[in-house]
């Protein structure tokens, strides 16, 4: 049992992915704080709020009291988000296929098509076939119009 986790723990994508999750932590810290330093507050001062985490959506309860939506703090995790998908696409995903398009250019790999899958009635087609030929043609029914 011992032998199988170390197998498991030690091969490559299981390494590969463990680094990637550490990677991508820091690099999402890196862009909150771009975001919560200088693209927040950029659009608090366009739409004249300020600090987007005073964008506040206050509505009144049926007991009487309040509830407060948070709306800048649902706006500021999104802009995080699509900040940190930008930044990891053009900057790691897209140069990494660009780069491995390159690589195959260059050892005369060309990209494969696959053959189109087969249709439907292609594969019923084969079936019966492959039952005709089980059966050696026996009790055989001729197709009706």
């Amino acid at each position: 049992m011992i032998k199988g986790f170390k197998e498991f723990i030690l091969r490559g994508n299981v390494i590969d992915l463990a680094v990637a999750v550490v990677i991508g932590a820091a690099f999402t810290a890196i862009i909150g704080a771009l975001v919560d330093g200088l693209i927040t507050p950029l659009i608090g001062v366009i739409f004249q709020l300020g600090d987007l985490s005073g964008w506040v959506w206050t509505v009144p309860t049926l007991s009487g009291s309040t509830a407060t939506f948070t709306i800048g703090n649902i706006v500021t995790a999104i802009i995080n988000f699509v900040a940190v998908a930008a930044i990891v696409y053009f900057v790691f995903v897209f140069p990494m296929n660009h780069w491995k398009a390159r690589q195959a250019a260059r050892a005369g790999v060309a990209e494969q098509e696959t053959p189109p899958a087969p249709t439907e009635t292609e594969l019923l087609v084969q079936i019966r076939d492959l039952l005709e030929a089980q059966n050696g043609g026996a009790g055989r029914v001729p197709p009706t119009l």
